[in-house]
């Protein structure tokens, strides 16, 4: 007892609880084959970008369409109206015509519509006959590109026609006629460049004058006009993109 190293009081170390140390390091069988299966922790949500950021803008941007944006436009032209008189057939009237359109980009614009013309001397008589209208109403898209455009209107208002109206004894004298009228058709438009263009109009125009009894009649007139388009501000047909 007197040879043996260890003290009295000194415990003795547990071979059990080295062994369990030593089988519990990290890369021993034992301790993996003891251990449940460990789940892999999720992914950091990162905040998303601000708005604006070039993560959100795409490389390649293809364009979305035509866009259309309202505008108004302004025309003025040669025109000629054909016009019944009574007792002389039907007479040629040269003159002009101004219009102001409003065109909103969808189906649906709008139209004042100014028309004079004149033939003087009508038939010899040594009487004038002249056709003023004064009309407005709405106009409706029917096909429309980057150059090329058709439209068709529906117009209402008033004209005053001026013309020789027989008497009775052979002879003629000047008479007026102030009614209402209406007019409707469609025209052609081609856009030369973003301010200008050339429009073709074809219409009935419905006007009233004397017959050969001096009471007042309608009648229906042929109107042809050609002219020219002034588009206000910028270009209004462009390729956007987003």
């Amino acid at each position: 007892m007197a040879q043996d190293p260890s003290a009295p009081d000194e415990p003795v170390p547990s071979t059990q609880n080295s062994l369990s140390e030593n089988n519990s390091r990290p890369g021993s069988d034992a301790a993996t084959a003891q251990s449940p299966l460990t789940t892999p922790a999720p992914a950091p949500i990162l905040p998303a970008p601000p708005l604006g950021s070039p993560y959100l803008r795409p490389t390649n941007r293809p364009p979305i369409g035509t866009a259309y944006f309202p505008e108004f436009n302004i025309s003025a032209g040669y025109s000629v109206t054909n016009v019944a008189m009574p007792s002389l057939g039907r007479v040629a009237l040269t003159g002009t015509d101004v219009s102001l359109a409003y065109d909103s980009g969808r189906r649906i614009g709008a139209k004042l519509d100014l028309s004079y013309g004149f033939a003087p001397n009508v038939s010899s008589t040594g009487h004038r006959a002249d056709v003023f209208s004064y009309l407005i109403g709405p106009t409706f898209s029917l096909w429309r590109s980057n150059r090329l455009s058709a439209e068709a209107y529906v117009l209402g208002g008033g004209a005053k026609v001026v013309g020789p109206v027989p008497d009775g004894t052979g002879g003629f004298n000047k008479g007026h006629a102030h009614y209402p009228a209406f007019d409707f058709g469609g025209s052609g438009e081609y856009r030369l460049s973003p301010a200008f263009g050339l429009r073709i109009t074809i219409d009935c125009l419905h006007t009233y004058f004397f017959d050969s009894s001096v009471a007042a009649r309608g009648q229906n007139d042929l109107r042809v006009v050609s002219s020219v388009v002034y588009y206000f501000g910028q270009p209004r047909l462009s390729k956007r993109r987003r």
